[in-house]
């Protein structure tokens, strides 16, 4: 007999078959979305939104188990948090990296849109590189490297998992940007970072340095100098923070902080977590037409209301 499905069936029938058991339906407080098991002993990652400041709540499986879960930690201005089922879980599923994505490859979206438990939509890579503003008590951040899929995103899906052609996940599912957009958060290098974090202390230090920045291209004697073509423009220092005690202005261009170059917002952000905290952070910028080096020591991003 024929096999009745076409390739591209076939593609997203196994990805469903090896993750649907994987993603749970999660209760928290007022809040529910989806959870994906991502260790053999009941860790689950799900987004910080759908937990919201519940330290509890119960999940369940696509095999009709159920039972409580604790929060390990969150992180709202990554939309991340990990809990840890008191139930037995299914095994894993494998967590990919979302750096090699290209725009127009096949996604496909697992988890539990308006209460309908163990859904599946499929579509593609629609976009990389976006950002998706975060805030949490006075704390402000860009979720950095956001994917956007034409994936079926629905309330409830928030959590679930976002994966690629062998099932890998590659994004946390977290918002509906419009119709025919979703956003899903990055599992990368970084997002690994914020995981082993969450797990180990329950939350996720973050250094300070007090600059607010826009991409600007390089005039084209600095393009020549230095052979690239965007730095950080400083658009506001602000007042008494490490940066404005390091010296630097509004008006100033960033080329690189911690010997590194940047470029965008995102390569700053990436050299915040605590290991730059209270430690020297020479930054270099292009000042009057000359190149300053300055010295500045981040301090912990206090206020955040996790």
């Amino acid at each position: 007999m024929a096999d009745p499905l076409d390739a591209y069936s076939r593609v997203v029938s196994s990805v469903a078959a090896e993750l649907l058991p994987k993603v749970a339906a999660v209760r928290a407080g007022r809040g529910s979305g989806s959870a994906v098991v991502f260790t053999a002993d009941g860790f689950l990652l799900t987004n910080a939104h759908v937990v919201g400041r519940a330290r509890s709540g119960t999940v369940a499986f696509a095999d009709g188990v159920s039972g409580a879960f604790e929060v390990v930690g969150r992180d709202p201005l990554s939309d991340l948090a990990v809990i840890r089922a008191r139930t037995p879980t299914p095994p894993p599923a494998e967590l990919g990296d979302s750096d090699g994505l290209v725009v127009g490859q096949l996604v496909v979206a697992v988890g539990n849109p308006l209460g309908l438990t163990g859904s599946v939509t499929a579509g593609v890579v629609s976009g990389l590189g976006r950002s998706l503003p975060a805030r949490s008590g006075a704390g402000m951040r860009l979720i950095e490297d956001v994917i956007q899929t034409d994936a079926a995103l629905n309330p409830g899906n928030s959590g679930g998992a976002l994966a690629d052609a062998q099932a890998r996940v590659v994004g946390i599912n977290t918002a509906v940007a419009g119709v025919g957009v979703g956003l899903a958060v990055p599992v990368n290098a970084t997002t690994r970072s914020i995981i082993a974090a969450l797990i180990r202390d329950g939350r996720v230090r973050r250094a300070f340095l007090g600059l607010v920045t826009s991409p600007a291209p390089l005039p084209e004697p600095l393009r020549r100098r230095t052979g690239r073509d965007r730095a950080l423009h400083v658009v506001e220092v602000v007042p008494g923070s490490p940066a404005q005690r390091a010296g630097l202005r509004a008006g100033d261009l960033v080329l690189s902080a911690g010997r590194t170059p940047v470029s965008d917002a995102q390569s700053l952000q990436r050299l915040m977590f605590a290991d730059a905290i209270g430690r020297p952070l020479p930054i270099t910028v292009h000042r009057n037409g000359a190149l300053v080096d300055v010295i500045a020591e981040p301090v912990e991003l206090t206020g955040t209301g996790v």
